[in-house]
């Protein structure tokens, strides 16, 4: 998986609004300079000095603070220096104004960062703070975490659904744009499931609650999103070590051309190198990268999110840019997971009716998509209190003793290790096949179908440079083929249990070479394999709670065609970082040449600074509107394409 870095003291460097006093202070400062430069009054050097000391002295401030603190070689230290040795050398409207323009920088910068949480907050604005609790004949509004699993709530036209649960009563239309990105409204009625972070638009609703709020769906998303900020990508690693050590050297050069050059040149005047050191100094502040490096991922991340696309980390993100291998589960990932009984064969001795029942009977306490689809053909209520005993066994099926019998469904392999007879069906489908006391009771044939957008999303990731598309399931031979025949993929592994499909990934991961590798899935049973891969997907929709925890990214609109959005962003930010890198390098680069060289002012040398940090920043927060509003019958992921 991505390396996650986590930044010591986030929060403490975490910067904040700039108060009124701060800001008057500054105006205040920024007159008194005018007024001088235009009217040249007596004393000037006293009315410098008030300037200087309104407008930067919360600068002079917090380069002590972090003297004092051992932290030395800052941007603070780089500003103090060149505008305290401006001052020296009697440049005093070049030393008020390095402080004023790093102030301007400072808020641009400030502004941009605020916009962006903003932004992410009220995107994320979905935590609800109460719920309707039904007490008897009683609604009572409580906090969400004291109501427990099995509560009855009721959600009112224009509330926020507070957690996840079963529609027990009335009808309406939800909003879950916060969730999945979608602008249409999804209708609901008694027997749907709601997701909590949805907004209830028309009916009033009563649900029974599913999980506890601290399981809940609003709960997973919000925690997603608070540990995305923690986990740096790589580049950013990159760009926090290069300035911890630039800054140092930066110093170490110009007090060398300061200091040198009028030792060993004849004629060389130390107040003009000096003052060539301090040019050096004031372009060399680092500011335009540690600034809108993080502020271009955390962009992406939000972009991302307003897709319906939840990222853990930007080193997620930026592991995305280069995908070329994408490996996908097939039951709810691919396929809808939407199961339908097609038919039911007995074996001899056994009626169509008494199969049916035995494959109900011992998948009444799964809640594997196959076992809910058996249980409705079935129709009646099992009593559960009858099962002695139900063991699921993960990629074979489940076995079951109840009223004196063994009851096994499942997989041609689950019948072969028990030693149970059985004829091989190829029949297009899912098969269950069923044996009472060892003895074959005879198959249930289940259908399921593709996504909508399967292909034409395995399609997109071909043309995104993709280069090997792999199916993995638990399923058949013949039912793998079946839907391979139907997708653009490079190949497919079928029969495989989960362990087996941890071990087919790690054998890519050995031969693949550079690039990452992705794998989709959304099941209890895809959590080892989602761990394991470079990037692990999960659509978090119809995802198991293992699944989405083991997992790096959540596609919360259950769409294949998401996870080429993704990569689309992934690419957007970090073309646009790298923009930001090339563009302060090269500008800084240039001006640090010339001022060495006598041929750049204080002046030009701090404009060039913050010109370059406030354009960067500006870049970078184009990659926060990479989100896209899908249009009337669009999906999340065609929006943002049709955007890039």
């Amino acid at each position: 998986m991505a390396e996650c870095y986590v930044e010591p003291n986030a929060q403490e460097n975490a910067k904040t609004e700039l108060p009124w006093w701060k800001w008057a202070r500054l105006g205040a400062g920024t007159a008194i300079l005018i007024i001088v430069l235009l009217f040249s009054p007596p004393g000037a050097l006293a009315w410098y000095g008030a300037s200087y000391l309104l407008i930067g002295g919360g600068v002079l401030l917090r380069a002590v603070r972090n003297i004092t603190a051992g932290q030395v070689l800052d941007e603070h230290f780089l500003m103090t220096i060149a505008s305290v040795g401006a001052f020296a050398i009697g440049h005093y409207p070049e030393a008020v104004a390095v402080m004023l323009f790093y102030q301007i920088g400072e808020q641009f910068e400030d502004a941009a960062v605020d916009r962006s949480r903003r932004s992410i907050q009220a995107l994320l604005d979905i935590k609800p703070d109460y719920a309707n609790l039904r007490q008897g004949q009683d609604i009572v509004q409580v906090d969400p975490a004291q109501v427990a699993v099995g509560d009855v709530i009721i959600v009112k036209p224009g509330e926020r659904v507070p957690l996840d649960g079963l529609v027990t009563g009335g009808e309406s239309t939800l909003d879950t744009a916060a969730l999945t990105g979608e602008s249409m409204p999804r209708y609901v009625r008694a027997g749907d499931e709601v997701l909590s972070g949805s907004v209830n638009i028309s009916g009033l609703l009563q649900l029974q609650v599913s999980r506890e709020f601290a399981q809940a769906t609003v709960s997973k998303i919000l925690a997603l999103m608070k540990e995305a900020g923690s986990c740096k990508a790589r580049t950013e690693q990159f760009i926090t070590k290069f300035a911890r050590w630039y800054t140092p050297a930066v110093v170490a050069v110009a007090a060398a051309l300061a200091v040198i050059p009028p030792l060993l040149l004849p004629g060389a005047a130390f107040f003009d190198w000096l003052y060539r050191a301090l040019v050096f100094l004031a372009v060399s502040c680092p500011c335009a990268l540690v600034a809108s490096i993080p502020l271009g991922f955390f962009g992406g991340l939000g972009g991302a999110s307003r897709s319906g696309i939840l990222i853990k980390g930007s080193n997620y993100l930026e592991a995305l840019h280069n995908v070329t291998w994408a490996v996908f589960d097939k039951t709810g990932t691919l396929t809808k997971g939407v199961f339908t009984v097609t038919s039911v064969v007995p074996a001899p001795d056994y009626t169509r009716e008494q199969v049916l029942e035995a494959a109900a009977w011992a998948e009444a306490y799964s809640n594997h998509p196959i076992a809910r689809s058996i249980l409705t053909a079935y129709g009646q209520e099992i009593p559960r209190e009858r099962i002695n005993s139900f063991t699921e066994l993960p990629g074979r099926g489940v076995q079951v003793e109840t009223a004196g019998h063994t009851i096994l469904a499942g997989t041609g392999r689950l019948m072969r290790e028990n030693g149970v007879m059985w004829q091989r069906q190829e029949v297009p489908g899912t098969v269950v096949h069923v044996a009472i006391d060892g003895q074959y009771a005879g198959h249930v044939v289940i259908a399921d179908e593709l996504k909508a957008d399967a292909a034409s999303a395995l399609q997109d990731l071909k043309k995104l440079g993709v280069k090997h598309l792999v199916m993995m399931t638990g399923d058949r031979q013949a039912v793998a083929a079946q839907v391979a025949e139907q997708l653009p993929l490079d190949g497919y592994y079928a029969e495989l249990l989960p362990q087996d499909k941890v071990a087919r990934i790690e054998e890519i991961v050995r031969h693949k070479g550079k690039g990452t590798l992705v794998f989709v899935g959304d099941g209890l049973n895809d959590a080892p394999v989602l761990a394991r891969a470079d990037v692990g997907v999960v659509m978090g929709g119809l995802g198991a709670d293992a699944a989405i925890e083991a997992a790096d990214v959540t596609i919360m609109t259950d769409e294949p065609a998401s996870l080429g959005t993704a990569i689309r962003i992934a690419r957007r930010t970090r073309w646009i970082v790298w923009q930001n890198i090339a563009l302060a390098l090269s500008i800084k680069g240039l001006v640090l040449v010339l001022g060495a060289f006598g041929m750049a002012t204080l002046w030009q040398a701090v404009i060039a600074d913050v010109g370059v940090a406030v354009v960067a920043i500006l870049n970078s927060m184009r990659v926060l509107w990479t989100g896209a509003v899908p249009q009337k019958g669009e999906s999340p992921g065609l929006a943002v394409a049709r955007q890039l």
